[in-house]
């Protein structure tokens, strides 16, 4: 992880609009959202190893997937860089379970905190600064 300084930081801005804005530079809500926090999250790779992570936090109402207007307020964290590289094919140490099937049957990352090359750095700070052209401090 690569946490880079940013004008982002601290703003709080809309979710809806934070979302719809951002979906159209490439950014989708990361999968580790709860109703109280969450990320946005931009591939920067084909191979979605190398990511840019636009974390923030609730600050009015909650997240809720299924609704189209949430009318919620968040704050921006710190943006990074993150870099996960995985084992490829399935896990072959895998038990066999019924539902366990359905979340673990890939294997675990190499390194789940790989160092991150400059030119990935230097990717994720351009997209940044597109993202915060969009909010200005």
């Amino acid at each position: 992880m690569y946490a880079i300084p940013s004008s982002l930081t601290l703003q709080v801005q809309d979710y809806d609009h934070v979302r719809s804005t951002l979906s159209t530079h490439g950014f989708g809500l990361g999968g580790n959202w709860d109703y109280d926090h969450g990320s946005f999250d931009c591939a920067l790779d084909d191979a979605n190893k190398v990511w840019l992570r636009l974390p923030f936090d609730v600050t009015v109402g909650s997240l809720d997937s299924e609704s189209q207007e949430n009318h919620t307020a968040i704050r921006f964290g710190q943006p990074f860089v993150l870099k996960h590289v995985y084992n490829e094919g399935s896990d072959r140490e895998a038990q066999p379970r019924a539902f366990g099937a359905m979340v673990d049957q890939f294997s675990d990352p190499i390194d789940p905190d790989d160092e991150i090359e400059s030119h990935w750095i230097n990717l994720a700070s351009r997209k940044l600064k597109i993202v915060e052209s969009l909010y200005p401090a």
